[in-house]
C-alpha cells in the first residue's frame, strides 16, 4: 500500500476521533452522550469506523507505530458494536472513550505527522 493511502486512513481515523470528541463536548460529557440515543449512535458509528480503518492499515505502519494491540482491540470493538444484538454495555464504551481513545489518537497523530514529512 502506498504512503498516500496509509496517510488517508490515518487522516480518517483522526477525523473520527475528532468527531467523537465534538459529540461528547456538544453533550457536555461522556455520560450525557451515552445517555442520549443520538449521542450513542454517533459514538458507536465513529468507533466502528475507527476499528474498520485500523484493520485496513498496512502491517508495516501498524508495527512501526506500535499499533498491533490497538488494531486488534479496535476491530474487536467494531465487531462487538456491529454484531451484539442483545445490547451494548455502555460502561465498556465509556471506558474506551475515557482511557483508550485519547491514547490511540496520540499514536495515530504521531504516525500521521511522520508520514507527512
Amino acid at each position: 500500500m502506498s504512503k498516500k493511502s496509509s496517510k488517508a486512513k490515518l487522516d480518517f481515523i483522526l477525523e473520527m476521533c475528532d468527531n467523537i470528541e465534538k459529540i461528547v463536548k456538544r453533550h457536555k460529557g461522556i455520560v450525557a452522550t451515552l445517555e442520549d440515543f443520538e449521542g450513542q449512535m454517533a459514538v458507536l458509528m465513529g468507533l466502528s469506523q475507527i476499528g474498520e480503518s485500523l484493520k485496513k492499515l498496512d502491517d508495516d505502519i501498524v508495527e512501526k507505530y506500535d499499533l498491533v494491540e490497538d488494531k486488534s482491540g479496535a476491530y474487536y470493538t467494531r465487531n462487538y458494536i456491529v454484531h451484539d444484538y442483545e445490547g451494548i454495555d455502555f460502561g465498556f464504551i465509556e471506558n474506551i472513550l475515557r482511557s483508550y481513545l485519547p491514547k490511540l489518537k496520540a499514536k495515530i497523530s504521531t504516525a500521521n505527522d511522520e508520514l507527512s514529512i
